[in-house]
């Protein structure tokens, strides 16, 4: 294979120029794909398609997950695949595999990396394999074959697996010295998708950066920085079972995985990743647009202030941002985007505080990064506009809350006693108002030498979990502080206490960007609420009820959960009061705060509304009504609404129904939402008196507990419009007397899925659904258990003689309807999948006792004739289970009536299984329980059963005397 380059990357070879990294990446694509007959394939995107279990791309391998699993689609595009060969966009950040912590403190961990891979499916193994990767490691880079070391699977007694000597002996064909093929153990060795599914022996390259002629077999997989793995080639040829024991796979795969950053490093003779090209531009570019020295590579004592840990950590960060933000990840509130988040803020401290660089840096390295990685991955190009703005507006949104709980920690440090740990409720304040991470606040104090109070924070944190799994429901009375009690309640309206103008909670806009703008809104403290009391002055670390005279924060009703944001005092910008909920008592809207310091009445405030939680809860409001629209155009007029929840994730909605909602009945219903959404219809509110309002032709859900004047939310439709005499408008599309916050327009809600129907009592169903990249995945993840289900189905119309290979499919089945059971999907797919599989399940659980008896009958007929009829068989025979076991017993005596048998079967996990039948003409002195239960505890074990049949189970070192036993029993019966 002809290089574009020539490989001058050692000390011993001269000092000509290093390749770069986009010729070593294009050298290892151009390989496979040229000399090899490998099909190239692009990178995946880092968000994982369909797989809920996974918060990002973090290896490889994810894409091709079906295949290995035998779930791919025969007539799909995947399952053509043979070789292949990519470098893929990984993400190792929150879940199983978590890089993010260490990111920084060292040289060479990385939250996003790219993957080098070649696969086989089905095609080549290990001697292909190996020589492959050999031929490109020497022949191509040129690295000098003393300097490389391989390991092999040294074999596990314990689970009957010897070593793979047929690897070891590929590396000694192809020239490795002997003393560079090291055995190494299960751990370092044999790899597995997960609990159960494919998994094999792996073997791995090992480069010793020191080289000079010394053996550094002493170094492989002691974690030494001197000697490192660069390559892992995993084989593929088992299934690890429920039960935990080891089948071999029908098809061998290969699946290899080689980190860039890390090959990069070995040949361009660097001893740190942030050392090669694929990050020293990006750390050149944080020099230029930050006040600290030059990166110098420093790490632990020898790293003063950080500032080296920080440009690690800035420029790890925005490649992860960078690619992430392109894949359709953005920093958010759950899953992979609260990690991001975090990955996001993370670096604009490091930039703010350490480095000392203006606001603006981290998006200013975008062009930098799309520089380096562009050609590989051109979306990146493409995306480039998009990323710097999103980032430029994360950025300034936590450079302005960072700002603050800085202050906030200074303040509270100095005001401290010595020796005292930090407030609990402070870091509390910091983390649920400004979204401070914890590991951020743990960061700050530790700068400062003092320890949060960990015990009363985790108790904080006990007490908000504790409130949102077993809080109130809807309407119903929870927290002391929220609910004014009767006395209080007269005290105030007797004493003139206006009620709480709360009007200032519509005061929104929508942008000429798509985005919500809201006012803010500057109150006073009316009256304080704690204990069942009105108080006018409530102490620092507690909670209580806030009365104020106007407010932008929604109260908890008309179904929708309450806001959540904080409070800070006017003049005292410094001091936060987190909000936790709001409820609506009597006219006053009552806060629950957590007080950080004395707060009283008199007290002028200014309040932020947690806007993200506000707008998810808008846009499901509003999926509320046309959702309740599409119902009644579907399902009929009669159609009528029972009960609503909101809340920022789901909505859930409770109707009146004649009978079962069918599947197309869902898909209409969906449709209908679809459509209006696309449409992008306004959505218009006013307050119209209740007189008026009960005017309305085809007003839905009008209720007498309404206010006058009452509020119309119309869509599509001016409510003067549906308010004049004789219109019909409301008769054709939503109109609503409603409370709650809407969006301005539908296109904001994306999509609508309902992931769940049921009926809750006759006549009475409810369902929930999700909206946005909650519905999109939702549909996602739905699109990627039908295809699963479409292969079982395949390949259970094949003809399979084979029990296990019955009995696994009929597992495959049970654990795909355990998933299709419990994951959100569009709920009209979830029922025809349930119907699928439980056909599929009858089907196989058909086949299992036809093969099963078909089985026993051949062995049977082969016990017959060896023993002729004989009054007693004992023997040992094969049997896959119990089931066969008794079934084999069950013929005999059929075709013997007058023969007791006892069988005993050895299983290769060292259980005995034992299965027995007594002749009914030796009833009532002999009998089969108890004949088990002597042969069974012999070995050991236990057995149970009828006089005429009993089963049990044993140890294999007690089934020779356990043989014995059940001859001298039978003999002693009969």
């Amino acid at each position: 294979l002809e290089v574009p380059w020539r490989w001058r990357c050692s000390p011993r070879r001269g000092g000509a120029a290093c390749p770069s990294a986009g010729q070593i990446r294009a050298a290892f694509l151009r390989f496979f794909e040229e000399r090899h007959g490998h099909r190239r394939l692009p990178s995946a995107p880092v968000r994982p398609r369909g797989d809920p279990r996974l918060l990002f791309v973090n290896a490889g391998m994810n894409q091709f997950k079906p295949i290995f699993l035998g779930t791919v689609h025969p007539r799909s595009e995947l399952a053509q695949h043979r070789r292949v060969v990519n470098s893929q966009k990984c993400v190792r950040a929150g879940g199983k595999h978590n890089d993010l912590e260490d990111v920084g403190r060292d040289t060479y961990h990385h939250t996003f990396f790219e993957m080098l891979g070649n696969w086989s499916f089905g095609d080549y193994f290990k001697e292909e394999a190996c020589s492959m990767a050999w031929e490109l490691l020497t022949e191509v880079y040129e690295i000098p074959r003393d300097r490389l070391y391989v390991t092999y699977f040294g074999g596990d007694p314990s689970l009957g697996l010897s070593a793979d000597e047929e690897c070891r002996d590929v590396w000694l064909r192809l020239g490795v010295p002997a003393s560079h093929v090291l055995p190494f153990p299960l751990k370092d060795n044999f790899w597995e998708m997960g609990d159960t599914g494919p998994c094999g022996p792996c073997t791995e390259i090992h480069y010793d950066h020191v080289g000079g002629g010394r053996n550094a077999a002493a170094l492989v997989n002691q974690g030494s920085p001197d000697v490192v793995e660069i390559w892992n080639l995993v084989f593929m040829q088992y299934s690890r079972e429920v039960e935990g024991n080891l089948l071999p796979l029908p098809q061998h795969h290969v699946d290899t995985g080689m980190g860039l950053e890390r090959l990069v490093t070995v040949l361009q003779n660097k001893r740190s990743n942030y050392d090669t090209d694929l990050f020293t531009p990006i750390l050149d570019a944080i020099h230029k647009g930050c006040r600290a020295p030059r990166y110098q590579g420093l790490v632990g004592n020898a790293d003063v202030g950080r500032v080296n840990m920080a440009y690690r950590v800035v420029a790890d960060h925005v490649r992860t941002l960078c690619v992430c933000i392109t894949d359709g990840i953005y920093p958010g509130f759950s899953g992979a985007e609260l990690v991001l988040r975090r990955i996001l803020r993370r670096a604009v401290r490091f930039c703010s505080e350490v480095l000392q660089a203006p606001p603006g840096l981290l998006a200013s390295l975008v062009p930098t990064v799309v520089e380096v990685l562009g050609d590989a991955y051109p979306e990146l190009t493409r995306n480039a506009n998009q990323i710097k703005d999103i980032i430029n507006e994360n950025e300034a949104a936590f450079l302005s809350s960072l700002e603050r709980g800085r202050r906030i920690i200074e303040r509270t440090v100095q005001q401290m006693e010595p020796s005292t740990n930090f407030p609990a409720e402070v870091a509390w304040s910091l983390y649920g108002s400004l979204g401070f991470p914890l590991d951020l606040i743990d960061l700050m104090l530790e700068e400062k030498g003092i320890s949060l109070d960990s015990a009363a924070f985790n108790e904080l944190v006990l007490e908000d979990a504790k409130r949102k799994a077993g809080g109130p429901q809807a309407g119903e009375p929870g927290s002391t502080n929220t609910h004014l009690d009767v006395h209080s309640l007269a005290w105030l309206q007797g004493s003139k206490v206006p009620a709480t103008d709360d009007s200032p909670k519509y005061a929104y806009t929508l942008g000429q960007q798509g985005h919500y703008e809201f006012s803010p809104c500057q109150a006073t403290v009316l009256m304080l609420y704690r204990d069942q009391s009105l108080q006018k002055e409530v102490g620092a670390g507690q909670r209580c009820g806030v009365i104020l005279d106007r407010t932008n924060f929604y109260a908890q009703q008309g179904g929708q959960d309450s806001d959540q944001g904080y409070m800070i005092r006017l003049g005292q910008q410094d001091v936060l009061f987190p909000v936790e909920s709001v409820h609506l008592c009597g006219g006053y809207v009552i806060h629950e705060v957590t007080a950080v310091e004395t707060l009283r009445a008199g007290d002028q405030v200014q309040l932020f509304v947690d806007e993200a939680r506000r707008l998810a809860c808008m846009t499901n409001h509003t999926a509320t009504h046309l959702l309740n629209f599409a119902l009644r155009r579907v399902l009929g007029d009669s159609t009528e609404q029972r009960g609503s929840h909101v809340t920022p994730e789901r909505l859930r909605f409770d109707f009146d129904t004649k009978g079962h909602v069918t599947v197309e009945q869902l898909q209409q219903v969906e449709q209908v939402v679809q459509d209006l959404i696309q449409k992008n219809e306004v959505v218009h509110m006013a307050e119209v008196p209740l007189t008026l309002a009960r005017r309305v032709q085809g007003l839905r859900a009008v209720d007498e507990g309404y206010p006058d004047p009452v509020r119309i939310v119309s869509l599509g439709v001016p409510v003067e419009n549906v308010l004049t005499c004789d219109s019909k408008a409301a008769m054709q599309t939503s109109v609503e007397l409603c409370c709650g916050t809407h969006l301005l327009q539908t296109g904001s809600m994306e999509d609508l899925a309902i992931i769940s129907e049921r009926q809750l009592v006759k006549g009475i169903s409810r369902v929930i659904a999700v909206t946005g990249g909650r519905a999109k995945e939702a549909r996602e993840v739905g699109q990627c258990l039908a295809m699963e289900v479409d292969s079982v189905s395949l390949r259970m119309k094949q003809r399979i003689t084979s029990i296990p290979e019955m009995q696994n499919l009929s597992k495959e089945v049970g654990q795909l309807t355990k998933v299709v059971a419990s994951t959100a999907m569009p709920q009209w797919q979830r029922k025809e999948l349930q119907t699928i599989l439980k056909a599929l399940q009858r089907t196989a659980n058909t086949a299992v006792k036809k093969l099963e008896l078909q089985q026993a009958e051949k062995v049977a007929q082969i016990l017959l004739a060896k023993y002729c009829n004989q009054p007693v068989i004992i023997d040992t025979i094969p049997a896959d289970s119990l089931s066969i076991l008794m079934k084999v017993v069950n013929q005999l005596c059929d075709k013997s009536p007058g023969t007791s048998v006892l069988l005993l079967s050895p299983q290769a996990s060292g259980e005995v299984l034992c299965a027995c039948q007594v002749s009914k003409s030796c009833l009532p002195a002999f009998s089969a329980a108890d004949w088990a239960v002597a042969v069974c505890t012999q070995m050991e074990g236990k057995a149970g059963g009828s006089p005429i049949v009993a089963k049990g189970s044993g140890n294999a070192k007690g089934m020779q005397g356990a043989l014995t036993t059940a001859l001298e029993f039978a003999q002693s019966k009969l």
